[in-house]
């Protein structure tokens, strides 16, 4: 009796699940404005240059909007921003985690670190990492976001999407990276990096939905 009891509820399981697989379907949310939209100038930051990707990177990359840009400050280093985000409709990829990406690309990886932070009264989960392609090193701040939390590590990210598929139909996520070039003095470009986040967080936030 115990066995048969066993069986059925297996079947009920596994009938519920190909149930929820073929009609479970995730909205797609999009930013609450365009990234076309996002500040030129901020607190002395000042927009040099806008990139836009090609068709077969796009295809590959599948965001629903993004932003890539330079920012430059008096005194300070240039920084690139980038911002992916993936509103999680059909037509929406993944976010590729950078520690696959820039191996890929030439980048040869010299330390990776994670630190937190209070950025405009939240508190940030951050990576630093520092790259090198040929004699030039970079250091990426980055981070994933999920309806306002901050996510270091693609494990959290995945557990994260599939939490709110199946409480709200949504995966939405964005992926946030600063870029700052230097030579030698990997302390100023630490801080130029920080104070860039600091300064452009809260219009991050306006963008991104929670």
């Amino acid at each position: 009796m115990i066995t048969n009891t066993r069986f059925i509820i297996l079947c009920l399981l596994i009938i519920v699940t190909g149930l929820y697989i073929n009609f479970h379907s995730d909205i797609n949310v999009p930013t609450n404005r365009p990234f076309r939209e996002f500040p030129l100038v901020m607190k002395g930051w000042k927009m040099l240059t806008q990139s836009s990707f090609t068709e077969a990177e796009l295809r590959v990359l599948k965001p629903t909007d993004y932003i890539y840009r330079e920012y430059s400050a008096e005194k300070r280093p240039i920084i690139q921003l980038y911002i992916g985000y993936h509103g999680g409709g059909k037509d929406s990829g993944p976010i590729h985690s950078p520690k696959h990406c820039l191996p890929g690309g030439g980048w040869f990886k010299l330390e990776e670190t994670k630190t937190g932070t209070i950025i405009a009264g939240t508190n940030m989960n951050i990576i630093k990492a520092v790259y090198q392609k040929g004699d030039g090193k970079t250091m990426f701040l980055y981070w994933y976001q999920v309806k306002g939390r901050s996510l270091t590590d693609e494990y959290s990210l995945r557990l994260a999407e599939i939490l709110n598929s199946l409480l709200y139909r949504r995966r939405d996520s964005a992926f946030i990276r600063i870029s700052v070039p230097f030579d030698h003095d990997e302390e100023r470009a630490f801080k130029a990096g920080m104070q860039f986040i600091n300064d452009f967080y809260p219009s991050i936030q306006e963008f991104l939905p929670k």
